[in-house]
């Protein structure tokens, strides 16, 4: 692969114009403070939607003079080439994107990490499927997001239950196909991640073959561009202090981060309580250990020939790093 998800230009800033909401950076000298500064936050279903209710970020971010916009992304590819392209200047992804991104040139810089969440992704089949462990996927037909973090998932999967990468037949699709394929039986298995892994349990009585567990790490990354995050540290700073606030307020309260959670994504409250009974909250900083991780996956996709160079991962990493 030597690109990301092909998305132009034009259509990014049509997605972003159309977007309402924020995003900020840490870092700028004293002096601008006083000037307008701007945070283009691109994210996914996750803490990053309530960070965008609560508005909370904004008032903070505020006394500095940034201004937060906010446009939503299905997957991590799609949000990397906006930051590739200069759309947006912070965003949230899986394990996977960042390396593709890498290795597109893309300026990335990782500024923080969750705690691997392994159950919140899984390979689904239909709960009638004939499919009764990972050997049975063998010639058959898997739908998934390239370059996302099920993209790693499927490779480790496959290799530990001693099967190849080219033992299954790729179909790639972003989640909402993805769905509707696997509604209509046009593929055999789904590797998805949450909240559409909990919808298609909940709605189209998917069943979970294998998750993540044993398998790889599934952590969620905060990324911005290296420039970016550089000149606004003080940004950054806020940033990950009002994502880490949510983050611990929701392990404590978990049932009611669901219910905010469903009322702002239009999900039924028992959807996002599956998603939310598995998962694993915790947010901190970028070390060398957890960039030895990406720096895995890259060897992984190198060696399957899905970047089309090696890679330093420790090379998108702010300085500060621990």
């Amino acid at each position: 692969m030597t690109s990301l998800l092909p998305l132009s230009r034009r259509r990014l800033l049509q997605v972003g114009t159309a977007a309402a909401g924020g995003v900020a950076f840490a870092g700028a000298p004293a002096f601008a403070q006083s000037a307008s500064r701007e945070l283009r936050i691109g994210n996914q279903k996750g803490i990053l939607s309530l960070l965008k209710a609560r508005g909370t970020l904004e008032q903070r971010l505020a006394p500095l003079g940034v201004k937060v916009s906010w446009t939503e992304f299905t997957a991590g590819p799609v949000q990397l080439e906006a930051l590739n392209v200069g759309s947006i200047d912070f965003g949230d992804v899986g394990e996977a994107p960042p390396i593709f991104a890498q290795a597109a040139g893309a300026p990335l810089a990782y500024v923080a990490a969750t705690v691997p969440r392994p159950a919140s992704e899984a390979v689904l089949v239909p709960k009638d499927s004939p499919i009764r462990s990972v050997a049975d996927l063998k010639g058959k037909r898997v739908g998934y997001n390239k370059g996302s973090n099920v993209h790693y998932f499927l490779v480790k999967l496959l290799e530990k239950n001693g099967l190849a990468y080219g033992d299954v037949q790729s179909v790639f699709l972003p989640p909402a196909d993805a769905r509707a394929a696997f509604e209509k039986g046009s593929i055999d298995a789904w590797v998805i991640w949450d909240p559409f892994l909990a919808a298609a349990e909940k709605t189209l009585g998917g069943r979970i073959l294998a998750d993540a567990t044993g398998v790889v790490g599934n952590r969620a990354y905060y990324f911005s561009s290296l420039p970016y995050a550089e000149k606004n540290r003080d940004i950054t700073k806020v940033l990950i202090e009002e994502i880490s606030r949510i983050d611990s307020w929701g392990a404590a309260n978990r049932d009611a981060f669901s219910a905010e959670l469903a009322a702002i994504w239009g999900l039924p409250k028992p959807v996002v309580d599956t998603t939310f009974a598995r998962v694993q909250f915790g947010t901190g900083p970028i070390t060398r250990a957890i960039l030895a991780e990406q720096q895995q996956i890259a060897d992984t996709f190198h060696a399957l020939k899905l970047i089309p160079k090696p890679i330093k991962v420790q090379e998108a990493a702010a300085s500060g790093l621990a």
